[in-house]
């Protein structure tokens, strides 16, 4: 619900405003996708330029559509939380681009979640800000039994 927010260091005053406007954003899609309202994020993701990985499935989801589809049909008035947390978002910026990353720890009437978030935000024509990529995440250290496999 409310972000534990570390004091990055950004380049200028107007750099922060943006990292605060885009976390924003993304809080208020949050807010509504806890209480089972997909529109947030639907809103907020690129219609014209959009990629989103999650650790739920096996393959990039390429196109808006797609991805809405999914939500409607997946957790449109069904995914609650009333505690959730986004732990120490950053916003990283490059020209028109901003790379917000966090980590989101929600306990879910589905599940609990443990998440990276890395949302990468585009100024697009329209000089809106909106979400190019999306990757959910499961935060998942590397087990005991982990082997690196020999790269051929």
């Amino acid at each position: 619900m409310t972000s534990q927010e570390k004091k990055w260091k950004y380049k200028n005053e107007e750099e922060e405003k943006l990292a605060k406007y885009l976390i924003g954003l993304e809080e208020q899609a949050l807010k509504k996708y806890f209480n089972g309202d997909m529109s947030g994020y639907k809103e907020l993701w690129s219609k014209t330029n959009f990629s989103y990985f999650d650790a739920n499935n096996d393959k990039r989801v390429d196109e808006h559509k797609q991805i809405c589809d999914w939500l409607d049909k997946n957790l449109e008035g069904k995914m609650h939380s009333e505690k959730y947390e986004i732990v120490d978002p950053r916003v990283q910026f490059g020209v028109d681009i901003g790379i917000l990353t966090y980590q989101l720890f929600a306990d879910t009437n589905f599940v609990y979640m443990e998440y990276n978030v890395i949302e990468v935000f585009q100024k697009e024509s329209d000089g809106v800000w909106r979400v190019v990529h999306s990757t959910w995440d499961k935060i998942r250290p590397y087990g005991k039994d982990h082997k690196i496999k020999e790269i051929k």
